[in-house]
């Protein structure tokens, strides 16, 4: 089964982006028994071709169309993030890297929800959030937190893992995205932390339900996050938000999720970085001006 599995995805696509010596192969269709097949980006750094014999870190990273190409991205704005990793790996600030773009689908809103936090709702607040996920062309009607990171885990990084010359363990293995994808990068690092060492959160949806005068959904995930706290010792977490548009509401949510994540051992500056960017707005030009920074903290030498 797992021969016919890997069989499927070597029909990519290839190609080279412009002005960089970085190679993207494209998977269109990753097929998946937990949920809906979507396209996958994978980026190999210039290195890669250059040292047959050396391994690198994975970066697996949500909302895929946004993250390496304009042309692909919401508002022709991506986050620019292979350029990025290239210009850093060329000063010698961070090492080479694999990344891993997961490209979402209409079930986005349901898929990137930390689903063991929702015994902690209410069941008007699951109604509220199934609505919304119809808005977003959900038809599906339940959680699906715990689905998608079975497909992450037990079939997306086994494929990469078995195609690609990795650095497998969890200390190199590292999982970043914003917004609802900053609250599943955090949920697949609680849930799976024997997989990712390391994860990147940028402008988390804390409030789920984009009410500002409810704050029961971020309490909800606060009390997962303190019931299932990864082990501070070998574990790095980065949190940031801006101060414009749907960010104004997220500084109260994170500032308490600092305290619970000082509380369970993390040191600020070292195994944890909590970062505030003055009128920064939630969209990919912002995240993509401080990308530099979310790298650093990951691999920096």
């Amino acid at each position: 089964m797992k021969r016919v599995f890997f069989a499927a995805l070597l029909c990519f696509a290839v190609f080279v982006p412009a002005a960089q010596a970085q190679i993207v192969q494209t998977i269109d269709h990753f097929p998946s028994q937990y949920v809906d097949a979507r396209r996958v980006d994978i980026l190999l750094p210039k290195e890669y071709e250059a040292d047959k014999n050396q391994r690198f870190p994975v970066l697996y990273m949500q909302d895929g169309q946004n993250v390496l190409s304009d042309e692909t991205a919401m508002d022709y704005t991506s986050w620019n993030a292979g350029n990025t990793a290239m210009d850093l790996a060329a000063q010698k600030e961070i090492k080479p890297v694999i990344i891993v773009a997961i490209w979402n689908t209409s079930d986005r809103y349901l898929e990137y929800f930390p689903e063991k936090a929702s015994e902690y709702l209410t069941d008007d607040e699951v109604k509220e959030m199934m609505e919304i996920a119809k808005t977003g062309g959900s038809s599906k009607g339940v959680f699906m937190g715990n689905d998608y990171l079975k497909f992450l885990v037990g079939e997306l990084k086994v494929y990469v893992d078995k195609t690609y010359r990795t650095l497998t363990d969890a200390q190199n293995t590292a999982i970043c995205g914003s917004s609802m994808g900053g609250l599943i990068s955090m949920y697949a690092a609680f849930e799976y932390p024997e997989v990712f060492g390391s994860a990147a959160c940028l402008s988390t949806h804390w409030p789920v339900l984009f009410d500002e005068n409810n704050t029961n959904p971020s309490e909800a995930i606060r009390k997962y996050m303190e019931l299932h706290m990864p082990p501070s010792k070998n574990h790095r977490f980065y949190f940031d938000h801006g101060t414009g548009g749907l960010d104004a509401m997220y500084g109260p949510h994170q500032e308490q999720v600092d305290q619970l994540m000082l509380r369970s051992g993390y040191l600020k500056d070292a195994n944890y970085a909590t970062r505030v960017f003055e009128g920064a707005e939630h969209n990919e030009k912002s995240w993509r001006q401080r990308f530099d920074e979310v790298l650093l903290f990951l691999y920096g030498k």
